[in-house]
């Protein structure tokens, strides 16, 4: 067994508490909120939710279905590899006029560059400045549009449910392991569609 050390807090079994429900078998038509970093105060109410990032400084309300939300899907490109520090990236696009900041705006860090494989135009990455958790890119070439985070989102069974990725991109860069997302509605292009 690794030792992390004493700063790391351990979880504890109470023995009073009912086992926690894995996000896999979760009761997918109610939200599933596990607690996932230090804030527990996030929520899925009718077509309305919320993302946070990992220390609970910065949360966000977005909707979860149109005209707000426009799209989810993942994204294999070199750009989301280094960006995320995964294989690819899961996000959704929301419509700016829809995107409210519960607290934290001012919290944010930017991030831009003009490198990014496709377009060469410029993406912004808004990061938390104290955890560094990603909650979302914009792209000079999709302006009043936001990339959020699938992973920032409170609710765990949105993934599953009403954001679950209607779209794969760059396949052409997918890493062999993954089968990528299942499904035959799910739109796959080779590099990013617009």
């Amino acid at each position: 067994m690794v030792d992390y050390g004493s700063h790391v807090q351990k979880a504890e079994d109470s023995g009073d508490k009912a086992p926690t429900v894995s996000v896999r078998d979760s009761d997918k038509s109610k939200p599933h909120i596990p607690v996932a970093g230090v804030a527990t105060d996030g929520w899925h109410k009718g077509d309305d939710a919320t993302a946070t990032c990992f220390c609970g400084a910065v949360q966000l309300a977005f909707p979860t279905s149109g005209p707000g939300l426009v799209d989810s899907f993942v994204c294999n490109c070199t750009d989301c590899r280094k960006l995320t520090a995964s294989m690819f990236s899961s996000a959704f696009i929301i419509n700016d006029k829809y995107l409210k900041y519960i607290r934290g705006q001012s919290e944010l860090k930017a991030y831009s560059q003009n490198q990014s494989i496709a377009s060469k135009t410029l993406m912004t990455n808004y990061f938390c400045s104290t955890c560094g958790s990603l909650m979302y890119r914009v792209a000079e070439r999709f302006p009043g549009h936001s990339l959020l985070r699938l992973g920032t989102v409170d609710d765990f069974n949105l993934a599953e449910t009403k954001l679950r990725p209607k779209t794969e991109v760059y396949i052409k860069d997918r890493v062999s392991w993954f089968a990528g997302v299942p499904g035959e509605d799910v739109n796959r292009f080779d590099a990013s569609p617009a």
